[in-house]
């Protein structure tokens, strides 16, 4: 590269820096949880990346908490053990064979390996799950799913003390139950918003393998208000798999969660596009009564 190119990157990255200047001035001491999965878990270079910017957070002053899933990690012990999964309404059905293997693999495999990730990126992480400290109790979502959960009781003290210690949790959704030695599978996303609405976080992010909400002509939605959204769902806009998303984000905004962002986890740094920049990244659930573009 010539070095008057090397010049010109180096003024350019100045410059993003200046303009980031107001938007790590608002998030300081912000508590930010980040649902991750989907592709980047499984690929080394977009996993270090998102270590990075995660660490990058917690560097400026902001508290993040990673919540993952775990998918297609799970699927491919089940094969491995001759288990077999089924889903219903998009849910999986979780027997007692199965809940063992989602807690094994989601506390120990996936859980330490995003756990390992950021310390390779020169941050502090502590991994634990929904049982640690009761952090999460749940009951029965619905019978015909087996030992999947619906958070009932939130206790996220073990949070804050981890925030005050400047380390970064990375909580595996696996909960306890109401009954003894329950063992609960929770949906990552659900269990996200649980965390998120129990901290009050100013902002919940989760991260897909879609670009957004979209509208009716197939353009990514970048602002809506709970009231758009539910318009959305009853006109058939928002289907699908899309709608666990935002029934989470009506659920973490009612619960006093400042804005919930479906955002491309495809996309590099996109946290940090969200929270860093004018524009964004994704789209933006947020009450009406917030001023237009206050991300």
């Amino acid at each position: 590269m010539k070095k008057q190119d090397m010049n010109r990157d180096w003024i350019a990255t100045a410059r993003t820096l200046s303009q980031a200047l107001p938007y790590l001035q608002r998030y300081t001491d912000a508590i930010v949880v980040v649902k991750f999965g989907g592709n980047a878990m499984g690929d080394a270079d977009a996993m270090a990346e998102f270590a990075r910017d995660i660490v990058l957070m917690r560097q400026v002053g902001l508290n993040p908490v990673v919540v993952h899933g775990g998918g297609p990690m799970i699927n491919e012990m089940l094969g491995k053990l001759g288990i077999q999964s089924n889903f219903v309404r998009g849910k999986r059905v979780t027997d007692q064979a199965t809940v063992e293997v989602v807690e094994m693999v989601l506390t120990g495999l996936v859980n330490k390996r995003i756990v390992q990730a950021i310390m390779d990126q020169g941050g502090r992480a502590v991994g634990l799950s929904g049982k640690d400290d009761d952090l999460m109790v749940c009951e029965a979502d619905d019978p015909e799913l087996g030992f999947v959960g619906r958070p009932v009781e939130m206790n996220v003290q073990v949070l804050r003390d981890l925030f005050s210690a400047g380390i970064i949790p990375v909580v595996a959704p696996v909960a306890t139950g109401m009954g003894e030695n329950e063992t609960f599978n929770v949906n990552g996303d659900t269990a996200a918003g649980a965390i998120a609405g129990a901290l009050k976080a100013d902002r919940l992010l989760l991260l897909t393998d879609v670009s957004g909400v979209k509208n009716a002509a197939g353009d990514v939605v970048t602002e809506l208000t709970p009231e758009d959204v539910i318009r959305m769902t009853e006109e058939g806009v928002i289907a699908g798999g899309m709608i666990p998303k935002t029934e989470t984000a009506l659920k973490a905004i009612g619960e006093g969660v400042r804005g919930v962002v479906i955002i491309d986890g495809r996309v590099s740094n996109a946290c940090l596009l969200e929270l860093f920049t004018e524009h964004g990244s994704g789209s933006l659930i947020k009450p009406a009564k917030l001023e237009p573009r206050t991300r």
